[in-house]
């Protein structure tokens, strides 16, 4: 398939100087609410998202689930904001928090607790492949590669795909990819690099390879979810799950896309993925408002009542600042930085919580699932950690978790 580029059809971040004085104020920022919620969130988790902006202790979702237990699909952005507190302060109060959520990650893939979908990825790079790179942990180490075991369970050979969720014979779920599972791929291709057993990045190489070819649409919009027959291979259609139709553009799918394919480049050294980031970029960036953050579908803009979701703008962020390291054009790698570093100040100016002390999140008005009315104009968990990243990102020369 071609997949148009569009190219650059606004100049919002053709002249840009976006001030990196920001930089330090917001990560004291971050910082500061990040610390204020050590102690509630050290021996327990917060939910997905926050309610009135506020997060409050993990609520069960299934039958004897506790309390504040890790379950779900989020806990990690937590624990991966904890690590990226330690790395820039080197305050051991970090450390020993994030240790705790160790242990609790251990036991959970050790007694697979709420374990069948793909977000193990997700789970297990920023909890415990962080803490292995950053401190040595053996005990992540384990813990991370047993996960990579498990999600290794869920590749259909034939189909050269990892399915997302549920129940791999679930008529429902079989075959089903979504985009989302570019970040899941880098806890592959580690184990890989941790083993030396080749399995774990073959497997995540036909992935991305068959999201590269299907989940990608001819004019570099992306489907959310794709399904497959895993005992032909062959590619069946393409829907949405949390977008607004199946033929718009939701804006986090764009953005794990934007982020994914140079994660996969950074392993495979396949170009073609960088070539694919730039079109996904620019369809993004060619839709972002005037005030810096997209909203939760692609399909809408100024004056259409809708929400924005700030996650989207900051996971596109650092997958920006990731594609500027490979893209082989000088102005483009400029422009992605420049596009990155005004994106992450207009959430800082406009979307943080600096004026909100009431508030523990970092960042305000994102949406998890608006079909669902699910953390609809919340602060979320994966974009507090993504922002967080980013300034990471622009602050120091950052070695990646992923």
């Amino acid at each position: 398939m071609n997949v148009v580029n569009e190219g650059i059809k606004t100049d919002k971040y053709k002249t840009v100087s976006a001030s990196l004085e920001f930089i330090d104020e917001a990560m004291e920022h971050a910082l500061e609410k990040i610390s204020s919620s050590l102690e509630d969130f050290t021996h327990a988790f917060p939910d997905d998202t926050t309610v009135e902006n506020r997060y409050y202790i993990r609520k069960p979702e299934k039958p004897g689930q506790d309390r504040g237990g890790n379950h779900g699909w989020t806990t990690s952005f937590w624990t991966g904001m904890i690590w990226l507190a330690y790395e820039v302060t080197a305050d051991e109060k970090y450390r020993r928090a994030a240790e705790v959520h160790i242990d609790s990650f251990h036991d959970r893939i050790v007694q697979k607790i709420d374990c069948d979908h793909h977000d193990l990825g997700f789970l297990y790079t920023l909890s415990c492949v962080s803490a292995y790179k950053l401190t040595g942990n053996e005990k992540a180490k384990e813990a991370a590669l047993m996960a990579a075991d498990h999600l290794m369970s869920r590749y259909f050979e034939k189909a050269g795909i990892i399915q997302a969720w549920g129940d791999l014979n679930d008529p429902l779920q079989r075959g089903r990819i979504i985009i989302d599972c570019l970040m899941n791929l880098p806890l592959l291709y580690w184990a890989s690099e941790a083993t030396g057993d080749k399995k774990y990045k073959a497997a995540a190489e036909k992935h991305a390879n068959n999201a590269y070819r299907w989940i990608v649409r001819e004019d570099a919009s992306t489907f959310h979810t794709y399904f497959f027959d895993p005992e032909t291979g062959d590619a069946r259609y393409g829907k949405t799950h949390q977008g607004y139709r199946d033929d718009s553009c939701w804006a986090r799918g764009q953005a794990w896309g934007i982020y994914g394919f140079p994660l996969s480049y950074k392993y495979t050294g396949n170009h073609e993925f960088i070539q694919m980031s730039e079109k996904l970029a620019h369809y993004f960036l060619n839709r972002t408002p005037a005030d810096g953050v997209v909203y939760w579908d692609l399909a809408f803009s100024d004056d259409s009542g809708e929400e924005k979701d700030s996650s989207s703008s900051s996971i596109a962020a650092c997958g920006l600042l990731e594609l500027a390291k490979y893209t082989e054009i000088k102005d483009s790698q400029r422009y992605y930085e420049r596009a990155a570093a005004a994106i992450l100040q207009d959430l800082y100016t406009g979307y943080s919580t600096r004026n909100m002390p009431e508030s523990n999140a970092l960042l305000l008005h994102g949406v998890y699932a608006k079909p669902e009315n699910l953390g609809v104009d919340e602060g979320n968990l994966w974009g507090d950690y993504y922002y967080m990243e980013g300034l990471v990102r622009l602050k120091k020369n950052w070695n990646l978790y992923w």
